[in-house]
């Protein structure tokens, strides 16, 4: 069942037909968002783990699971680095027994985040999201409309031209008012990278303030001494814990249950947000760079056409050169995206037109320095 349910996800993986974001952007929104539901969909199947919580103890199985589910149950920090065996049963858990339980509690380090789980890791896939459909809303499917229809295997040569005139007509007529369309994207961007930041400041605050360095200690722990080191997994994600219960006795006084408590969802638990730790850090460095290399273009016009050529090399420099040197950045960035989702070849006549007419309209322009003109030349 969980099995079906993870292969549904493969739709939100899927690459839309006219993409107007970065792969950087779909690996924040399809691979983060499928990571976060794909571990909420594993932690709420029964069939591999069980039941999500099994306490030995003298009372009724029902009842004491339910109560220490509830309640939540510890584990102290103390006596993690005892010897398993001899000092205490499993680490972290030892015998109430010589303690008072003022002298436990003060040890005492509750663990009750493993109720919650499930549903913090669907708050992630939404928050996740949230960049893309700001950014659908923003679009308003403007890429889609300027790329229908110019692909060859899929359209008739006459309404490919026809198609080609209409896109090489919009540019021209709309020439120097995109600059609202990228800044808005590379906002989105940006807020992908400080929704990234925040979403791992707010795992650890989940955790305990333990994820910031969870990943760190993991890599560390294998260099450690055999007798000397804490499995940080264990330590973060206990799999046997201790939960106390009170009631009643036959004569009426109160009766203390100690309860020794396996959690075998810990063990996919500290999979997902190791997981999670190692791949916020590659896409936060990925998100880093690309935000380097957007004010790169954005200060060096000169990178642009070299950019566009780099990707298509059908289309002659001198032709990427005269477009960019008469727009702003904002065309230049829709013409470059358009060129992601298009055929090749039409790419190419497109610029070719763009360029011809672009040099046309300036050489035409009586007045270039004493009136501002629609295709002089911008930095920006």
């Amino acid at each position: 069942m969980a099995f079906a349910y993870v292969g549904s996800l493969k739709d939100l993986l899927a690459r839309g037909e006219f993409p107007s974001e970065s792969s950087i952007f779909r690996l924040h929104y399809q691979f983060t968002t499928a990571l976060c539901i794909g571990g909420s969909i594993f932690l709420t199947a029964n069939e591999f783990f069980g039941e999500t919580i099994n306490c030995m103890t003298d009372l009724e199985a029902n009842v004491i699971n339910t109560y220490c589910w509830i309640k939540s149950t510890f584990t102290m920090d103390d006596y993690q680095y005892r010897e398993v065996g001899k000092s205490v049963a499993q680490p972290g858990v030892l015998s109430p027994e010589g303690y008072t339980e003022e002298e436990l509690e003060a040890k005492w380090t509750f663990h009750n985040y493993y109720q919650w789980v499930v549903f913090f890791l669907c708050f992630q896939a939404a928050l996740f999201y949230l960049p893309k459909l700001i950014w659908n809303t923003v679009e308003g499917g403007l890429m889609g409309s300027i790329a229908n229809g110019l692909n060859k295997t899929l359209y008739k040569d006459e309404d490919v031209g026809d198609r080609k005139k209409v896109v090489v007509e919009y540019i021209i007529t709309h020439i120097k008012m995109h600059n609202g369309y990228v800044f808005k994207y590379w906002g989105c961007e940006l807020f992908c990278f400080v929704n990234l930041i925040l979403q791992m400041y707010f795992v650890d605050t989940f955790l305990g303030h333990q994820f910031l360095t969870y990943g760190t200690e993991v890599v560390n722990y294998s260099n450690m001494d055999q007798t000397e080191r804490v499995d940080p997994m264990i330590y973060i994600f206990p799999r046997m814990t201790k939960c106390i219960f009170h009631k009643y006795g036959s004569s009426g006084s109160i009766e203390r249950h100690d309860a020794f408590c396996l959690l075998p969802l810990n063990i996919l638990n500290e999979k997902i947000f190791i997981l999670q730790w190692f791949w916020f850090i590659f896409l936060a460095t990925l998100f880093g760079l690309l935000i380097v290399y957007r004010i790169m273009l954005l200060a060096l016009p000169g990178l642009r056409p070299r950019v566009m050529h780099q990707h298509n090399r059908a289309v002659p420099m001198e032709a990427l050169e005269a477009f960019t040197s008469k727009t702003r950045i904002g065309d230049w960035w829709i013409l470059y995206v358009l060129s992601k989702n298009i055929d090749p070849l039409i790419y190419k006549d497109i610029m070719s037109k763009l360029a011809k007419e672009i040099e046309t309209n300036a050489s035409n322009n009586p007045y270039p320095s004493s009136a501002p003109s629609m295709f002089a030349s911008s930095s920006v």
